[in-house]
């Protein structure tokens, strides 16, 4: 994974690395036009003109970044995020390697973090997660030639490695358990419809239910407690309510829980819910939640082992990670 030089720069204009120089400096010694090519040749191949000197060493950042395009309040509260990023600083730290951390409103600008950072010589490597279908940060991860992972999947990633969980096999599992315990009234309150792992957790969820004669009904949301406990309220005020549901994470699940209590309604006795993604916050409330459990902080050091390999110059591919298996716990019974 080479990062582009002045000395690519000037290949690709047909000039010297003096005439480039000057003209991403700003200084006299080559037409307007030729300044214009140049600083254009720059920004297409992620080079910054601030960054020459080092450009020019090789020298490594001994950093990796990551990118959320995510609300930066969810990231407060989202005991996901902090499992993923604690198993990124286990593997990160023990090589000296530092996280860079941003957060960004869109995908566009997610690309132009990954533009600025590399051309600028700050990371060494990108790990990507919220892969979405046709994602735009893909080919131009491919056109910096800048190493990186994509957490989620599977899906079209080109070169790039990814590591994935089998969601699909778990949201089966979860909704077997509540077809066993005499559930046949299930909802599921999604996460963001525009992300791949959530377009996989849904067409399982239709399949199953469907395999089972259920009808699916999926509610989407965004991850926070607000639009979670919005999307609990259009569930349980339906003349058919649901006798369970399955939030897409923990703290939506939370926030269900308390409307359904605020509601009058028994859990487990009038609602059965299940979490995915366990973590403590479910084990804090009561009751404690049944949830769909597997090792955060192993999958973000899973993926951070592979991004230094990629960095490394090692041959990488994509890794399926353990599934998520269901833990019961007090928030799960037979319907009355």
């Amino acid at each position: 994974m080479k990062r582009p030089t002045i000395a690519d720069i000037a290949r690709r204009a047909g000039v010297s690395k003096g005439a480039v120089s000057y003209a991403l400096n700003g200084q006299p010694g080559v037409s307007e036009a030729t300044r214009q090519r140049i600083v254009a040749i720059a920004q297409e191949i992620g080079f910054n003109p601030n960054s020459a000197a080092r450009a020019l060493s090789g020298a490594s950042a001994r950093a990796v970044g990551l990118t959320l395009c995510r609300p930066a309040r969810i990231l407060g509260i989202e005991p996901w995020f902090m499992g993923l990023i604690s198993g990124f600083e286990a593997e990160l730290s023990a090589r000296s390697y530092a996280l860079t951390l941003q957060v960004v409103a869109t995908p566009e600008l997610e690309v132009e973090v990954y533009r600025r950072w590399w051309g600028e010589r700050r990371i060494d490597g990108v790990i990507v997660t919220d892969l979405r279908e046709n994602d735009i940060r893909i080919p131009v991860l491919q056109q910096l030639q800048l190493p990186a992972v994509v957490i989620g999947g599977p899906g079209e990633t080109g070169t790039i490695a990814q590591i994935w969980s089998d969601d699909a096999g778990a949201i089966t599992e979860a909704v077997r358990y509540l077809v066993a315990l005499g559930h046949r009234r299930i909802a599921r309150v999604s996460g963001l419809p525009g992300l791949l792992h959530t377009q996989t957790r849904t067409r399982a969820f239709d399949d199953i239910c469907g395999s089972l004669g259920l009808s699916a009904i999926t509610v989407p949301s965004d991850y926070t407690g607000e639009e979670g406990s919005r999307a609990t309220r259009r569930l349980l005020i339906d003349t058919e309510r649901p006798t369970a549901i399955i939030y897409d994470n923990d703290v939506m699940a939370v926030a269900g829980l308390a409307v359904a209590q605020e509601m009058g309604l028994a859990v487990p006795g009038d609602l059965s819910i299940v979490a995915w993604d366990d973590s403590p916050l479910c084990s804090l409330v009561h009751p404690p939640l049944t949830a769909l459990t597997r090792d955060i902080a192993e999958y973000g050091a899973h993926a951070a082992r592979e991004l230094l390999a990629s960095i490394d110059g090692k041959q990488v591919g994509n890794v399926e990670a353990g599934t998520a298996h269901l833990t019961p716990r007090g928030s799960t019974a037979p319907p009355r």
